[in-house]
């Protein structure tokens, strides 16, 4: 079994006349996976400019995943409030932007699915880690998290804010 004839990547053949292991696809195929035709949903952006909206629905279940998706991958460096002193930069790593930044708050949400997608100064890509619903679950919570930065408690509906006098 270790020992066994295979073809390996750039090896010469005599199969094909070109003296390759393996043909190249035909011209205009597509390799699965790849064909997204919601642009906005996989780029975030339409005509090369960032969404402004969701191109999904937002539900209660959407941004608890978003929050724990943020938790569990973006608040090593931006921390779970968003302000960029998560533990990778108390050991030393350059501080991503606070989310609370004017810069960061007027950004449009799909300029975080953007980031999150292509990367962005250190910050490396995480296209292939995290999946685009997640992104965009992700993107829904940090804009979540900014809203809830500055607002006052007159913004909570009755119920909810009966509920948080409950628990002081």
């Amino acid at each position: 079994m270790t020992n066994q004839p295979k073809a390996t990547p750039l090896s010469e053949s005599d199969f094909f006349s070109n003296g390759a292991n393996a043909r190249r696809p035909p011209a205009h195929t597509v390799a699965r996976g790849d064909a997204h035709e919601d642009t906005a949903f996989y780029t975030g952006q339409t005509n090369g400019t960032y969404v402004t909206q969701l191109p999904v629905k937002l539900t209660r279940d959407f941004m608890i995943r978003g929050r724990e998706r943020f938790d569990a991958i973006c608040a090593e460096c931006h921390d779970r409030t968003g302000s960029g002193n998560g533990m990778v930069v108390q050991r030393g790593f350059p501080q991503p932007p606070s989310f609370h930044v004017d810069r960061m708050r007027n950004a449009p949400i799909g300029h975080f699915f953007d980031v999150m997608t292509n990367g962005y100064g250190v910050m490396y890509s995480y296209a292939t880690r995290v999946e685009p619903d997640d992104r965009w679950a992700i993107a829904a919570y940090i804009r979540a998290l900014q809203l809830s930065h500055n607002a006052a408690l007159s913004d909570v509906d009755s119920a909810d804010r009966a509920t948080l006098d409950s628990k002081k």
